[in-house]
């Protein structure tokens, strides 16, 4: 079971934020997320859809939630598994319609068994249902099902609804905005994850290998009740400049570089955070170079996040200083606004500075309102991610700057004032990791 970090009055408050937004005459359908069956009759681990688990707090599958705002019966029922006590002996402990009143603040709950009875009949009294559609096509099934059943019977006098809205649109902005107590969890995810890069940096010694190194971090999150976020990228020399390397199967080499991109979970709620170090503990003269160009962007961008700028500002402050760096190297030749205006920079650098960071690892909200880029506003959660990647035969590129991939990447929250350093207490400079590493050896 996930660490209990947040209150009842917290989902309570949510439940109500989203039912104003939606107004009467509505009704929201959320389901929680199936079980995946990962080989023959083994399944993954359950992990509740964060959409879901936002607004009930509740960690079973074969849930359904629903919000009817103004009903004065109950505006929130939970659909959920009846219990049973054989299925408990094999499977875990069951809330059971009484647990979901009981311990999640649901006004109302039956026996997910009885939905199909049930529904219907609610569905009968509102016009619009928020719905995220293509999410779970099984359920998109259901659905359509229960509103077709309804227009089947217009002639007896039943009113059906008349119009679907997305769930997300509202439910998306919601969730973009961190309140004071996920700050909080988010924090904490992120301390964790600091842990583990310190971690990994002190093991780390040419012979390793990238799995043992994995192995470490892997460790760490668990013993403070943290999952993975996302599968560990831990990849040394040439397979640091695979941005999505996941194999972590290779021997670790003198001379070369570790780029580590390695998030955990933590009350479900994500942190992210690359780090990229000597595997002998001292960068060379070219490592620290490229590192350098890298570090400046990442501060560059960070002196972009307050409230007012907008979210490209941090990615265009990166990109500059990131063109700067490689024309001062001998890397880029040309005018810097020329160089920016063809991105002559993508040969190194192809993607984005950040995304926004919370319950999923690449989390949810629009980048843009309209056609403009979105305004920074406190409770926001970014993460800031430069890099740089030349991998060997890189066209025109001499050989002392090959297989060096440097990614820097830590998380930010908007506060009133600028930001707040969630990552804070992990080695940036090439002195810092230096000097961490030399405390290990």
């Amino acid at each position: 079971r996930p660490p209990m970090t947040l209150r009842k009055d917290e989902y309570a408050r949510r439940r109500k934020q989203l039912m104003k937004l939606m107004g009467k005459g509505a009704i929201a359908i959320i389901p929680a997320a199936p079980e995946r069956q990962r080989n023959s009759d083994v399944h993954y681990h359950y992990r509740p859809d964060s959409d879901f688990h936002y607004l009930t707090g509740f960690n079973e599958p074969e849930a359904v939630a629903v919000l009817i705002p103004g009903r004065e019966q109950a505006e929130y029922i939970l659909f959920v598994r009846d219990r049973d006590p054989t299925r408990e002996t094999w499977d875990g402990r069951r809330a059971g319609p009484d647990g979901a009143v009981r311990d999640y603040g649901a006004d109302d709950a039956f026996p997910v068994g009885d939905i199909d009875d049930i529904l219907p009949g609610l569905l009968e009294r509102c016009g619009r249902v928020y719905y995220s559609m293509g999410v779970n096509l099984d359920f998109d099934q259901r659905v359509v099902g229960w509103v077709n059943t309804l227009r089947g019977q217009t002639k007896l006098g039943i009113h059906s609804p008349q119009e679907f809205v997305a769930l997300e649109h509202p439910l998306h902005d919601m969730r973009l905005y961190k309140s004071r107590v996920e700050a909080g969890v988010m924090k904490r995810s992120a301390q964790i994850a600091v842990g583990a890069h310190v971690r990994a940096m002190r093991t780390t010694r040419p012979g390793v290998t990238e799995y043992e190194v994995m192995a470490e971090l892997l460790h760490e999150f668990h013993r403070h009740q943290a999952d993975i976020s996302y599968h560990p990228i831990v990849g040394g020399g040439a397979n640091g400049c695979i941005l999505h390397y996941h194999e972590n199967a290779d021997t670790l080499r003198d001379g070369d570089l570790l780029l580590i991109d390695a998030g955990c979970e933590y009350g479900l709620y994500a942190s992210d955070i690359t780090r990229t170090f000597p595997v002998n503990g001292r960068f060379s003269p070219a490592q620290k170079a490229i590192y350098d160009i890298v570090l400046e962007a990442q501060e560059a961008a960070f002196a972009c996040i307050k409230p007012g700028n907008h979210w490209n500002e941090p990615h265009d402050a990166a990109v500059r200083a990131i063109t700067q760096g490689l024309v001062r190297v001998g890397l880029l030749k040309g005018r810097l606004p020329a160089l920016i205006k063809e991105e002559a920079y993508r040969k190194f650098y192809m993607h984005r500075t950040g995304h926004w960071l919370g319950m999923d690892v690449h989390d949810v909200g629009e980048y843009k309102v309209g056609t403009e880029w979105r305004v920074f506003e406190p409770g926001m959660a970014l993460t800031v991610e430069p890099g740089l990647y030349i991998p060997a035969g890189t066209k025109g590129v001499p050989k002392r700057w090959w297989n060096i991939g440097v990614r820097i990447e830590d998380d930010v929250l908007v506060t009133s004032s600028g930001y707040e350093l969630l990552t804070s207490g992990l080695p940036r400079t090439t002195a810092e990791i230096e000097r961490v590493m030399a405390s290990a050896a």
